[in-house]
């Protein structure tokens, strides 16, 4: 009896794995076109591939022609297929005001964060104290050399 080399084994395992990914990925897709097609419905809220949103006042199945109304009284035909989906409405989300953010306790800023100051106490370094007994340095002077025009 022959014996079987291991890679003809691994790429048997990998070919099915392969079909059964693919089954169950058309699988998915066609119950995804099914509850689309259900709520594809005149008076739908849609966005189309390209998107574009609107109204849909009309399907028809045989041309594959979709009304949409985008805003009163302008009525667009597109294809069928290109109404990607059906815009379901969302609950709006809390928005925080700046009270709410005041009542959070203050922690160390973030990487990037401006640190809250006001603007009419403007902090003034701490300059270094210097011996009482000891006059002031002068700045140190760079010296620089021109040279003379004409030559190079």
């Amino acid at each position: 009896m022959p014996a079987f080399d291991p890679t003809i084994i691994i790429l048997i395992v990998l070919v099915v794995v392969l079909g059964f990914l693919m089954f169950r990925n058309s699988r998915k897709r066609r119950t995804e076109q099914e509850q689309l097609r259900t709520k594809m419905v005149p008076g739908a809220e849609v966005m189309t591939n390209f998107g574009l949103f609107g109204t849909l006042l009309s399907i028809d199945e045989e041309s594959n022609i979709a009304e949409v109304e985008t805003s009163p009284g302008t009525v667009l035909r597109v294809h069928r297929q290109t109404l990607a989906r059906v815009v379901e409405p969302t609950e709006a989300q809390p928005t925080t005001t700046p009270e709410d953010d005041a009542a959070e306790p203050l922690g160390e800023p973030e990487f990037g964060e401006r640190t809250t100051t006001d603007a009419t106490d403007p902090v003034e370094p701490e300059a270094p104290a210097e011996p009482a007994d000891e006059a002031p340095k002068p700045a140190a002077r760079r010296r620089t050399t021109r040279k003379p025009e004409g030559e190079s």
